[in-house]
């Protein structure tokens, strides 16, 4: 995927644009392609040595990801349905940054999770678990001058998967960050603190570096719980440099 919502220099195409490039994260901070203990990225990752493509002009063209595209209720994903879902309400917020630790505006964030018994509302999700009709576990929102954004939602509960005998998924919110065209897309995953499941997962252990790994852990923010309400969790995306959140490789679990 392209990482060019976070820039460090620029250079020059044959247009005589001038299109950005990037610093290279620490070793260690991104998974590899190759986790032997996600399973199926064996069949998934590449077996041939990766070609490097240089930015064009489709690199920082259209479509444009702008407010027009958002509806009112698209960053309240409790509010989507005539009735309120099942679960503890929270509110996830937090900034976008970029390598120096400036603020980056104007940028598409989408979020998609199980609801709040570990389900996702998906026709392959089938384990003996509730539907919830009234969460569909989508949401998108933009980015403010101060790069901060801002969800309300269910905290989503842990669920079962395939990958190793008794496999089971941490509780998490999957994240997706856009630059200014869908081909500058960034992906993660938020984890809450002190999930009993972090030792057994191999998607959270893929991330070689431990201090990377914390990084994907949001923090409790008793300062933003409204009382009789909500609680809150506070998560940072960092895009680039020695404080970088770790991105994905693929996007889903399976």
């Amino acid at each position: 995927m392209t990482t060019s919502v976070s820039s460090s220099s620029s250079s020059s195409s044959e247009s005589g644009l001038v299109l950005p490039t990037y610093r290279r994260d620490p070793e260690g901070t991104h998974p590899p392609l190759d986790s032997p203990g996600y399973k199926s990225t064996r069949l998934r990752h590449p077996k041939q040595p990766l070609v490097l493509l240089p930015h064009k002009l489709t690199e920082v063209t259209g479509p444009l990801l702008g407010p027009g595209r958002l509806g009112e209720l698209d960053n309240d994903l409790t509010r989507q349905h005539p009735e309120e879902p099942q679960g503890q309400r929270i509110l996830v917020h937090g900034r976008l940054l970029d390598g120096d630790g400036r603020p980056v505006p104007n940028s598409l964030v989408e979020v998609w999770q199980a609801n709040a018994g570990g389900r996702y509302k998906h026709v392959w999700d089938n384990w003996p678990c509730p539907v919830d009709p009234n969460f569909d576990g989508v949401g998108r929102t933009i980015t403010d001058n101060e790069g901060r954004y801002e969800f309300t939602t269910i905290k989503p509960g842990a669920y079962p998967w395939k990958n190793h005998d008794n496999a089971w998924r941490p509780a998490h919110i999957h994240f997706s960050v856009f630059g200014h065209a869908f081909t500058q897309r960034l992906v993660t995953q938020m984890y809450f603190p002190d999930d009993p499941l972090f030792s057994q997962d191999p998607i959270f252990n893929s991330v070689p570096d431990e201090k990377a790994r914390q990084r994907m852990i949001s923090r409790f923010d008793m300062s933003r719980t409204v009382p009789e309400w909500a609680l809150a969790f506070e998560f940072d995306i960092v895009l680039r440099g020695r404080e970088a959140t770790p991105f994905e490789n693929e996007e889903e679990d399976e």
